[in-house]
């Protein structure tokens, strides 16, 4: 260190080499926090997780049995579109065993690993979809629910959901111990059993669509399981099988290097596939929401092709003219991923015989139905508009009642009233609540029942008369 006077104004400084100590120290410091952090190697015990592996492949025994009322649990939750049930089910079903297997033979080279990995992955399909085929073949509740249509087709999401799924997996079974939580979550997010009752679903209610599409989603998880399982066995260097003979050896890694690449090509394909498939129908929904306005005319439904690259709007309302259309094709081939899409305007004022093909079956549908509900609302909400002013303008009335106006002058007109009273009355049938003038009047004995039949009837008149009522009630007191 550089020492010096004080008076002589020299400044203090740290040695050079010291500081630069310092910072290589500070710099190894934090590598080794983030390779410890991110480190799975040193935790990993390969030998336990081989055995671990190759013991859940069989589907015999007590794992058939736990495999079937799992697919019934998970059937019966689908049916009544219960996520909490399918949860449960996914929670006690050993669906993974298999799956990981041919994942982590391709990578170490285990024929007899992949062959046996095979057979009980194709017992445990036909076991699965054979249950949720004769339950949904026996119940009598086979309506489409939210549930299972969500797993008739693949989107990016399951493809994410099954290589994040399959990566938590295989990691937490290679470290030492026991991580059944995480095994648990993943068996709930990569959701095998759901696509297979569904393919028992539409096989049972005879739609191949629906099992088509569910088998396929089946299909797209458990690949991307496998692969994430080959993988991370690659990474971690699991030790591959050894043969006495090595032109078995070569031959053996030959076939799971080409099975490998067989099923990572189409995996990335298909990735990139749905993936630009999502992206197309995301954009398509945000043009339409953010660019299709036009004062006094509304969107109705509209639809978007991936396929054809084709954009379909509906509007209703005031026409749209055509240079506010040119405007919005425009601004669709400004749009990023929506470049060459097709975009097709049709509105409620074109005559056309297209117009009226595409306004017709589920469009026009779902139109008249949205406008019967608006117009159903608003007839209530008048109806009830009605009934209440009514009640008011009866209520108003009868507080303004010249009640004594009126009594002397019934003394005057009816010398055999005795007693005259004047009370309103509510009633109601519990759709609509109405009040009533009632006027009660008591006789002298004197009066014979005809005069007060007849009195009765020219007071009910005379009182409407007089205070302009629609309704009243005219009553004897007995």
């Amino acid at each position: 260190m550089e020492n010096s006077d004080k008076n002589n104004n020299v400044k203090i400084t740290p040695n050079d080499g010291e500081f630069e100590n310092v910072k290589l120290n500070t710099w190894a410091s934090i590598k080794k926090f983030f390779s410890e952090l991110f480190d799975i190697r040193s935790d990993s015990d390969r030998d336990a997780t081989i055995e671990a592996v190759k013991k859940d492949i069989p589907f015999k025994g007590h794992t058939a049995w736990i495999l079937i009322f799992s697919i019934f649990v998970a059937s019966i939750g689908l049916n009544v579109s219960s996520t909490a049930v399918v949860i449960g089910a996914m929670l006690i079903s050993p669906l993974m065993g298999p799956i990981v297997g041919i994942g982590l033979s391709v990578a170490i080279n285990d024929v007899e690993t992949l062959r046996r990995s095979l057979i009980n992955l194709g017992v445990m399909v036909f076991l699965s979809v054979l249950t949720a085929f004769l339950y949904f073949k026996l119940s009598p509740l086979t309506e489409e629910t939210p549930e299972l249509i969500a797993r008739t087709y693949p989107t990016i999401l399951d493809v994410l959901i099954a290589i994040f799924g399959g990566l938590g997996l295989i990691v937490a079974k290679t470290k030492s111990g026991t991580m059944a939580s995480v095994i648990f979550g993943v068996a709930i997010a990569t959701a095998l059993m759901p696509p297979l009752c569904t393919v028992g679903y539409g096989l049972a209610v005879g739609n191949a669509s629906y099992a088509g599409g569910a088998l396929y989603l089946f299909s797209i998880n458990a690949v991307f399981i496998a692969l994430s399982t080959f993988i991370v066995s690659k990474i971690l260097q699991f030790p591959l099988v050894r043969y006495a003979n090595s032109k078995r050896r070569r031959r053996t890694a030959q076939v799971a290097s080409l099975i490998a690449i067989a099923v990572m090509v189409p995996s990335v394909w298909l990735f990139v596939k749905l993936l630009e498939q999502q992206v197309f129908e995301t954009k398509s929904k945000e043009f339409v929401n953010h660019n299709i306005n036009y004062d006094g005319t509304e969107v109705v439904k509209f639809t978007q092709d991936y396929e054809t690259k084709s954009i379909d709007v509906y509007l209703i309302g005031r026409p749209v003219p055509q240079n506010k259309i040119n405007e919005w094709v425009a601004n669709l081939e400004r749009t990023e991923n929506l470049e060459t899409a097709h975009l097709r305007i049709y509105q409620g004022a074109d005559q056309s015989g297209e117009m009226a093909a595409k306004l017709s079956g589920e469009i026009k549908a779902g139109i008249l139905e949205d406008l019967y509900v608006k117009n159903e609302q608003l007839i209530q909400d008048k109806d009830e508009k009605i009934r209440f002013l009514e009640n008011e303008i009866a209520l108003i009335k009868v507080q303004n009642i010249p009640f004594k106006e009126l009594s002397e002058e019934l003394k005057i007109n009816y010398e055999g009233v005795e007693t005259f009273s004047f009370s309103n009355k509510i009633t109601t049938n519990f759709a609509k609540t109405d009040t009533l003038p009632v006027i009660n009047i008591r006789w002298n004995k004197s009066v014979t029942p005809n005069e007060k039949q007849e009195g009765l009837k020219k007071i009910e008149k005379w009182v409407k008369y007089k205070l302009k009522l629609d309704t009243l009630q005219v009553t004897e007191y007995k």
